[in-house]
């Protein structure tokens, strides 16, 4: 299976201050851990040893929490970013950390929260030959929603119910034939995708347990739900 991943974890986090003031995003706290330790605990189950964290803001935080990466049980790298490289330059400029011969690596958005099948997306991944899979999960309204009928009676009430579509949620598994696609400083999904062989380029379905943490009210509904999805 695949062993290395790169973390995106230079996010400043600015809708979440004052939790973000003195560390990046991904390390606020949800029940007393940060957001990447239930990142790194699913990475682990996947059987990934090596993670390189892609980071600038507040870096200093983030490498004195992971150190080694040994509290995680897999070795941890740092790959940092003097000036802002956007994250297609930011996976491109740690991919350069990863081991020689590297063949594929799942690549994360540092600032969420979720748990699917990684194994089998990485298995998919191989099976398909793909240059690049992405996980998609299914987009929630974030409001409650009015049903009725064409004579305007109202039938009922939906609490933010799950919506017709899929998003993707920043989980990506690339292959190596994928780096010199990647710009130098730019967004990945803005100058790269639009390059990818369309047969090589697939998604991964996913209904299992993802959360965004953007905002200080999606922070007060994760310490709800976390106590819940990361129970063992």
């Amino acid at each position: 299976m695949i062993k290395s991943a790169i973390i995106l974890a230079g996010g400043k986090g600015e809708r979440l201050r004052p939790f973000t003031s003195d560390r990046p995003k991904p390390m606020v706290e949800v029940n007393g851990k940060p957001i990447l330790a239930y990142q790194l605990d699913q990475l682990k189950k996947a059987g990934v040893e090596l993670v390189v964290f892609a980071c600038s803001y507040h870096r200093e935080a983030l490498q004195k929490h992971i150190g080694s990466g040994s509290k995680y049980g897999m070795k941890a790298l740092f790959s940092i970013e003097e000036t802002p490289l956007g994250r297609g330059g930011g996976i491109k400029k740690a991919m350069k950390e990863l081991p020689e011969g590297w063949q594929d690596v799942v690549v994360l958005n540092g600032d969420n929260l979720w748990k699917l099948d990684l194994s089998g997306m990485m298995k998919k991944h191989k099976e398909k030959n793909a240059m690049a899979t992405i996980a998609v999960v299914p987009l929630r309204s974030p409001y409650g929603v009015v049903e009725f009928n064409d004579s305007d009676e109202i039938l009922g009430f939906s609490e933010k119910p799950l919506l017709p579509h899929w998003i993707n949620p920043g989980i990506y598994i690339f292959s190596k034939e994928i780096e010199p696609l990647l710009p130098d400083e730019g967004d990945h999904e803005i100058e790269t995708f639009p390059k990818l062989p369309q047969d090589r380029f697939i998604v991964f379905k996913s209904t299992n347990y993802w959360r965004g943490v953007d905002t200080v009210k999606d922070l007060t509904e994760a310490e709800k739900e976390v106590a819940e999805e990361f129970r063992e």
